[in-house]
């Protein structure tokens, strides 16, 4: 059985639709800095003030907004965590409700002490490795922000490049005076589905997942956004609950080889769901499923376009080539230059 949330298009109307509701630890200073050599050696009055601070930081008192931004940093740093001064000010700013502008115009301010605690909190879970996003439960993804749940993945940049090839593929072949029809497999928080809606107001779309929590995530995000009219979602194994045909298919699917679970970074191995990683033993088991079913569910000149890990650019081009899809174009890289995003495309009969 199919459970599906949402307000769906009328254009969507092969796929039904129902609706829905959806003790302190001691003080930290940068010793660890210190003795690795990492940056410029600080002075015995640097590391007093630091001290000074982190103390201060943990019991409430007299901690004005800039030293908590600096002290936060300096643990962070410590903590061997590289984006540890955009993290202190992510985290800050969280907790008081101030971008970094409102952060600067209010450097003397002082903490209050439930200010101090929060902030606490949120330090400890940084240093136990989970991410900021997690932390704070949002981020941002083609600029929109997106409420985050431990059944979705954090959206990533490198995502993003889906995004990227997908718009190309569709100005490659418009579809004039026609309302589009887009289907994201394994939707998550509704990520890529929802960007492309952002950038398509003549498009409708249903996301799947096989998680009814993600989908309750994605349908949240939709309506926050005022994209809910136009997106719906569907419980199912990739797109097996979907009908009718759609002009573009997209989809970040697990890719990582099971093997190599326990070799992922703390952030991603402890606090992305297993099922959003694991693709099996080659990483493929995923791309095997939904390419042979987004085959048929295409329009003719219809688009697929997916993410993929690492050195399976070949081998995914290879399966949908397999399914009668063509390549138009070469897989698109990311801005690390690693080859990101496929797409095949369906030519007519």
């Amino acid at each position: 059985m199919s459970l599906i949330v949402g307000q769906m298009a009328p254009q969507l109307s092969g796929v039904p639709t129902l609706p829905c509701g959806a003790g302190q630890e001691p003080a930290y200073f940068p010793i660890q800095v210190i003795r690795d050599g990492v940056g410029p050696m600080p002075s015995l009055d640097s590391v007093l003030l630091w001290q000074n601070e982190a103390n201060a930081m943990n019991d409430g008192t007299g901690q004005n907004v800039a030293a908590a931004r600096r002290t936060l940093s300096i643990r962070l740093q410590g903590g061997t965590i590289e984006s540890a001064e955009f993290d202190a000010r992510m985290l800050l700013g969280a907790v008081l409700g101030l971008d970094l502008t409102g952060m600067i115009a209010s450097a003397n301010r002082l903490l209050t002490a439930d200010e101090s605690m929060r902030l606490e909190g949120f330090a400890r879970r940084r240093l136990a490795g989970e991410p900021v996003a997690r932390i704070l439960g949002v981020k941002e993804f083609w600029g929109l922000p997106l409420k985050l749940s431990p059944a979705t993945l954090v959206p990533r940049p490198d995502t993003e490049t889906v995004v990227e090839l997908a718009l190309e593929m569709l100005r490659a072949a418009p579809h004039p005076n026609q309302r589009l029809r887009i289907a994201d497999i394994g939707t998550g928080s509704g990520a890529i589905l929802l960007a492309l809606l952002s950038e398509l107001p003549d498009a409708d779309g249903v996301g799947t997942d096989i998680s009814e929590a993600a989908l309750q995530t994605a349908h949240g995000n939709a309506a926050d956004l005022g994209l809910g009219g136009r997106a719906g979602f569907v419980a199912c194994d990739h797109a097996s609950a979907l009908s009718g045909r759609f002009d573009l298919i997209v989809s970040n699917p697990p890719y990582i080889r099971s093997a190599d679970i326990a070799g992922l970074s703390t952030e991603v191995r402890e606090h992305d769901p297993k099922a959003a990683l694991d693709g099996g033993a080659d990483g493929l088991d995923a791309y095997r499923a939904l390419i042979r079913q987004a085959a048929k569910l295409l329009a003719p000149g219809g688009a697929l376009v997916v993410e993929v890990g690492q050195d399976q650019s070949g081998d995914v081009e290879g399966l949908m080539t397999a399914a009668g899809l063509i390549r138009e174009r070469p897989a698109k890289a990311d801005l690390a230059g690693i080859r990101r995003a496929v797409a095949g495309r369906k030519l007519p009969p």
